[in-house]
């Protein structure tokens, strides 16, 4: 009589099954690789001038209103690229806001900021999350008490003089950071808040509500 034996005591199938798996899962893995760096890839000034959504938006965004507004479809809150309106006082060419935005980055690096706060998450928890930073309704009312007729000027002179301008309970202290550096950080910062980052930080439009009914704003 013939010894008849389970397919799941196989060996030659298990070694299919390990093939064919792997096989899947490197074909999967390939997609996703595209599909993320497709997503994470930096859009272009003509998208903006077309009203192209990305991601992640060209460095020209900072010459755009920057809204938060909760999407019904998505369940979450998301950026919104409004009207054009002027950065500094200026309209910025593609060239001069990709060099401003790496200046703000490389100063941010350099400043040790992640330090204390965290960007897009990462980072220390010590001060406030920066990725909607750009976003606090305090920097409108900072502007009388900073003497700055515009939202980056008065969120450049703060970082400046942040000893002067306490606006969280653990005070930052002064970096020493330099006018044109303080700029770059506000311009790295708008950007910053302009990224589809998935609804992150979660409910963030209640807690302006909070801090506008005299609650604490946590960014």
């Amino acid at each position: 009589m013939a010894n008849s034996h389970s397919v799941w005591t196989s060996i030659r199938f298990w070694r299919q099954s390990a093939a064919w798996v792997t096989g899947f899962a490197v074909v999967l893995l390939i997609l996703l690789t595209f599909d993320t760096v497709g997503q994470i890839s930096m859009g272009t000034d003509k998208d903006l001038q077309k009203g192209v959504t990305k991601r992640v938006p060209a460095p020209t965004v900072i010459n755009y209103n920057i809204d938060y507004k909760m999407s019904k479809k998505r369940g979450h809150e998301v950026p919104v690229i409004g009207k054009k309106e002027p950065f500094f006082g200026k309209e910025w060419s593609p060239k001069e806001a990709a060099a401003l935005l790496h200046k703000g980055k490389l100063t941010e690096q350099a400043k040790n900021c992640m330090d204390c706060h965290t960007l897009l998450g990462n980072g220390a928890y010590y001060a406030p999350d920066l990725t909607k930073a750009w976003l606090d309704p305090k920097w409108e009312q900072m502007k009388a008490m900073v003497g700055a007729k515009t939202k980056e000027e008065a969120m450049a002179k703060f970082l400046q003089h942040p000893e002067m301008y306490p606006t969280h309970e653990r005070r930052m202290p002064n970096l020493k950071i330099t006018a044109d550096e303080a700029q770059a950080l506000v311009a790295f910062l708008k950007h910053m808040s302009s990224i589809d980052t998935n609804g992150f930080p979660r409910g963030f439009s209640k807690t302006v509500n909070d801090f506008k009914s005299g609650g604490t704003y946590a960014h």
